[in-house]
């Protein structure tokens, strides 16, 4: 209870929707491309065709969701009965991205690849923005924020083990419809535990949203949001490609079988949850922006063993170093985002973190188009095309993929984040500064 008798939320209840989602969202970004690359034999042409057709639905339906969640006024809450709705659509949508009928292939795999693609992101998109928005709403001073990241990313890393770790080993027994099907379930039950829980701000659902174009005019104008989410975009390709070029690293560069690929992830994630307890610790005794740039520091330095690895020892030991970077990038971003969400707040007198939540979503998933690209341009570099025709070196791509290119997104990261300043601003003439939720 807070200090007027109401109901407080719990940062482990709000965690569990991050658990809930994160499960299947792993599982797809860790292992749809080597599913249909390189078990179905889609060219890897194809395949980034289809992930630029994706983002540019995306750029209209990711603000378009933002803006229709913070005009949500319901008895529910604005955010509440859009998860609830998305949750059956995202289990349906999640299942057929890994159902694909027996002999398919060529453009009539690519067709049904775009088009379980398209929703299934439009799905995850209504979660993400929903539940991302609910963050800064439902948490607010730094050492709160820092208190919920620290517990909800440690509910994400749970999730990614879960989501890499236990993927091969399902669909090695039941195959990729019985492991979509398996963590579908789980997703819905965890889901629907999260929704019944949490309990929105009043005063923030009680203040006039701003107009349309307003709203979107006011977010095109704030600098440091746009420098500090394209400095995430780079980092968050970065998240990107280590998943999904974990198994292809692991059949090319160390030589392992493919039941092993369970305990080259495990080991990676596992080191990750004790270090972000060591990042929480950080970030609360110095500068949110300076604990997030180090994070992205330490995030690029960490990758770079990964290309000296050459069996399962090394690449587990590579793996454990990432893991202290990627513990940083988990923790911090959520902070500093908030702070610069309390910002505009102080300066507008409005909440829009359904607006800067899509728009910040946008940004950050443009990763998947840079990572798509990156797969693409080394293959053609190396002469990978698929499974079918892996090209003459595939142990070179593969090494190129896991580490260089990282190496050099996170530089851009880094350069790109040395311009993010917060500065205080004054709240404008009228503007109740004082409402705060009563969580």
């Amino acid at each position: 209870m807070d200090t007027n008798g109401k109901r407080n939320n719990s940062p482990a209840m709000y965690a569990l929707g991050m658990l809930a989602m994160m499960i299947p969202s792993q599982a797809f970004s860790s292992f749809y491309s080597y599913y249909y690359v390189e078990k179905l034999g889609l060219a890897l042409g194809l395949a980034t065709l289809a992930r630029t057709i994706f983002l540019v639905w995306d750029a209209v339906n990711q603000p378009l969701f933002g803006y229709w969640s913070d005009r949500t006024d319901t008895k529910y809450g604005r955010r509440r009965p859009w998860i609830v709705g998305a949750i059956p659509l995202f289990m349906l949508s999640f299942v057929l991205v890994f159902s694909v009928p027996e002999g398919l292939a060529g453009y009539g795999l690519f067709t049904w690849f775009l088009i379980a693609l398209i929703f299934y992101e439009a799905v995850a998109t209504v979660l993400w923005v929903n539940y991302g928005a609910l963050f800064p709403e439902l948490f607010r001073g730094n050492a709160e924020r820092a208190k919920a990241s620290a517990v909800q990313n440690g509910f994400q890393i749970v999730a990614l083990l879960i989501g890499t770790a236990a993927t091969p080993l399902l669909f090695a027994a039941i195959g990729f419809n019985g492991m979509s099907i398996a963590f579908a379930l789980v997703f819905g039950v965890l889901m629907l535990l999260f929704v019944r829980t949490v309990r929105e701000d009043e005063e923030a659902r009680r203040t006039p949203p701003l107009p349309f174009k307003a709203a979107f005019r006011e977010t095109l104008k704030n600098g440091p949001f746009w420098t500090f989410n394209i400095a995430n975009s780079f980092a968050q390709t970065v998240n990107g490609l280590l998943s999904s070029m974990i198994p292809f690293y692991a059949k090319y560069v160390l030589n392992i079988p493919e039941a092993q690929v369970t305990i080259l992830l495990a080991a990676m994630f596992v080191s990750v949850i004790p270090l972000v307890g060591v990042w929480y610790w950080l970030v609360r005794r110095m500068d949110p922006v300076k604990g997030w740039r180090l994070s992205l520091i330490a995030y690029g330095l960490s990758v770079v063993p990964l290309y000296f690895g050459s069996s399962l020892a090394t690449g587990i030991a590579a793996g454990i170093l990432v893991g202290f970077g990627l513990a940083g990038f988990f923790v911090t971003p959520p902070i500093v985002s908030g702070i610069i969400i309390d910002r505009d707040f102080e300066r507008t007198g409005r909440r829009r973190e359904g607006v800067y939540t899509a728009v910040s979503g946008f940004i950050t998933r443009s990763s998947g188009l840079i990572s798509a690209l990156a797969f693409l341009i080394v293959g053609l570099l190396f002469g990978y095309e698929s499974g079918d025709n892996p090209g003459p070196n595939p142990e070179a791509t593969f090494r190129t993929l896991i580490s260089l290119v990282p190496l050099g997104l996170i530089a851009v990261a880094v350069i790109v984040s040395l311009f993010v300043r917060l500065e205080q601003a004054k709240p404008p003439s009228g503007a109740d500064t004082t409402a705060r939720p009563t969580v």
